[in-house]
């Protein structure tokens, strides 16, 4: 059995304008996990995950980088149990 996990992340810096969204779907695709990523009020992008643990914790690493563009200043993250409400990955507008 897998060490499955949720993780609750939200991005702070310049992550909106910078094709951050599209930089965090194909990430969390790429290493198999669920949820969405959108864009919150205040120039924030929240990001929602399932899967494995070690994946996310992958995923987070990548969110303290982002895109090219991007400049992540922090990245508060919240762990949960997992919860299998997610079958992809997708971006909510």
């Amino acid at each position: 059995m897998t060490d499955s996990a949720s993780l609750q992340a939200t991005v702070y810096g310049r992550v909106q304008g910078v094709f951050f969204r599209d930089f965090v779907k194909r990430r969390a695709r790429e290493l198999g996990l669920a949820g969405y990523v959108r864009n919150l009020p205040d120039s924030v992008v929240e990001v929602q995950a399932e899967g494995e643990k070690r994946q996310l914790e992958k995923l987070t690493g990548y969110l303290k980088e982002g895109p090219p563009a991007a400049r992540v200043d922090e990245v508060v993250t919240k762990w949960s149990e997992y919860t299998g409400n997610y079958s992809g990955f997708s971006i909510r507008y």
